[in-house]
């Protein structure tokens, strides 16, 4: 028998450890885009749109985008 085998044990980066540095890994990613993702709705959603002249919108018409104003 070879004593100097350092084959993959259980604790090794391909067993039980590297199972769970995957797994925190993959959580704390989520949890990132996660929180990311709030920011960026809880930043937009106070901003409104106010649409401007609305009689004259047509339902095919290339300038109707020019109607809506961002209002702050």
């Amino acid at each position: 028998m070879d004593n100097n085998f350092k084959g993959s044990g259980v604790f090794s980066l391909d067993g039980i450890t590297g199972m769970l540095i995957a797994t925190v890994l993959l959580l704390s990613i989520l949890a990132g885009l996660t929180v990311w993702g709030l920011g960026v709705q809880n930043a937009n959603q106070t901003k409104f749109y106010k649409i401007t002249d609305e009689k004259s919108i047509k339902m095919i018409d290339p300038t109707s985008g020019t109607h809506r104003v961002l209002v702050n």
